[in-house]
C-alpha cells in the first residue's frame, strides 16, 4: 500500500469517526454509555465463567484418571450450573450487542439523512468530484456494516485480550518450564507453552494478513458495484410508465446488464481472496489442540502432568491461540467495516464540500 493510499486511509476513517462518535457525546449518551459498560461486564463474567469451566475440566479428568467415582460425581454436578450460567451470559450478550448495534445505526443513519437533505445538498453531490456515488446505498447499506461490524469486533477484541492475560497465567502455571538436552547441555525454556501458543498465533496471524492483504479493495469494489446495479435497475423501474422506443428502452437496460457483469466479476475475485485466507483459518483451526497435545506429551508421557492438567493445558492453549488469532478470525470482518466505513467516509466528505461550495456562493448579507 503506498503512502497516498494510507494517508487517504486515515482522512476518511477519521472523517467517519468523527461523525460517527457523536453517539457517544451527545443525547444518546446515558443510553450508548449504559450499553457499553453493561457489554464490558457482561465479557468479564463469561471470562470468568470460562475460567471456571477450564478448572473443572482439569479436576473432572483428574477423577476419571483415578477412577475416583466420588470426585466424579462431585464434578459433574457441578457442570450443569456453570454450564447454566455461560448460556444465560451469552443470551444477555446477544441482547446487548445487538441493541447496540440497533440503536448506533439509528443515530448514524438519521444524521446521514439529515445531512443529505438539508438545503437540498443531494443535488449538489453531481457537480463534486469524489468517491459518492449512490447515496442511498451508502447511507441504508454501508451505515449498517459500519456500526454493525465495530461493536462485534471491539467487544471480541476486549475479550480477546483480557482472555490472554488470564488463560497466560493458566497455561505458565499448568504447563511450567520445560527441560531438553542440547548439544549435551541442559536448556531450561520458562513457560514454554505460553511461548509456543505465542509462536503459533504469530505465525498464522502473519499469513492472513500477508494472503489477505487485498480483501478490503476487493470488497469496496464489490459494494460499489451492487450500488451501481441497484441504481441502474431503479432507472428502468422509474422510467417504466412511459412509452419509450425500442431503442430507448434497449439503452436504458444496457446499463443494468453491464452492472451485472461488474458484479459478478467482483464477485469472482472476492471468492479468489476469501478461499485463500478460508485455507489459513481452516488449518489454524485444525492444528491448534494437536499442537497443544504434541507440546504437553512428553511431561505427560513422563509422569510430570496428570491427565486433567494435559486436557486443562490443551483447552487452555486454544482459547489463548483464539485470543491471539483475532486479526485471523475477524480479518474479513474487519475487511468489510473498512470498506463500508470508507464509502460512508467519502459521501461526508462530498457532503462537506457540496455545504462549502454552497457557502461559497451564497452572499455574505444572505448568510447574516
Amino acid at each position: 500500500m503506498s503512502q497516498n493510499d494510507t494517508s487517504q486511509g486515515r482522512r476518511l476513517f477519521w472523517r467517519f469517526w468523527a461523525c460517527a462518535s457523536g453517539f457517544w457525546n451527545r443525547k444518546h449518551a446515558r443510553v450508548s454509555w449504559a450499553l457499553t459498560v453493561g457489554l464490558v461486564a457482561l465479557a468479564l463474567a463469561q471470562i470468568a465463567v470460562q475460567y471456571r469451566l477450564n478448572y473443572w475440566n482439569r479436576d473432572f479428568f483428574n477423577a476419571l484418571e483415578l477412577r475416583d467415582a466420588a470426585r466424579l460425581w462431585e464434578q459433574a454436578w457441578l457442570f450443569p450450573p456453570l454450564a447454566g450460567l455461560s448460556i444465560l451470559l451469552s443470551v444477555a450478550s446477544v441482547w446487548g450487542r445487538m441493541t447496540a448495534q440497533r440503536k448506533w445505526r439509528e443515530w448514524l443513519t438519521k444524521d446521514l439523512l439529515a445531512m443529505w437533505l438539508k438545503d437540498s445538498r443531494y443535488r449538489g453531490l453531481k457537480f463534486v468530484t469524489g468517491e459518492h456515488q449512490n447515496a442511498e446505498y451508502r447511507i441504508c447499506v454501508d451505515a449498517r456494516i459500519s456500526t454493525d461490524a465495530p461493536v462485534d469486533m471491539a467487544l471480541g477484541l476486549f475479550t480477546a485480550i483480557t482472555g490472554a492475560i488470564v488463560f497466560s497465567n493458566v497455561l505458565w502455571t499448568v504447563g511450567g518450564n520445560f527441560t531438553l538436552i542440547v548439544s549435551g547441555h541442559q536448556v531450561t525454556i520458562p513457560g514454554y507453552l505460553v511461548l509456543g501458543v505465542g509462536f503459533y498465533a504469530f505465525a498464522f496471524t502473519t499469513a492472513t494478513i500477508f494472503i489477505g492483504r487485498g480483501l478490503p479493495a476487493v470488497i469496496q469494489s464489490e459494494n460499489q458495484a451492487e450500488a451501481e446495479m441497484l441504481a441502474a435497475a431503479t432507472k428502468i423501474r422509474e422510467s417504466g410508465d412511459e412509452a419509450t422506443p425500442n431503442e430507448e428502452a434497449l439503452a436504458q437496460r444496457t446499463p443494468v446488464w453491464l452492472a451485472l457483469r461488474q458484479v459478478l466479476e467482483r464477485w469472482r475475485q472476492l471468492c479468489w481472496q476469501l478461499m485463500r485466507t478460508t485455507m489459513v483459518s481452516q488449518m489454524d483451526l485444525l492444528l491448534a489442540p494437536v499442537f497443544a497435545w504434541v507440546l504437553c506429551a512428553p511431561k505427560y508421557l513422563a509422569g510430570t502432568m496428570t491427565l486433567g492438567e494435559l486436557t486443562q493445558a490443551a483447552a487452555a492453549f486454544v482459547t489463548l491461540q483464539m485470543a491471539f488469532n483475532w486479526v485471523v478470525d475477524n480479518f474479513q470482518r474487519l475487511s468489510d467495516w473498512r470498506a463500508a466505513t470508507n464509502r460512508v467516509a467519502g459521501l461526508l466528505l462530498a457532503l462537506d464540500q457540496v455545504e462549502t461550495n454552497h457557502n461559497a456562493s451564497t452572499p455574505v448579507t444572505e448568510r447574516t
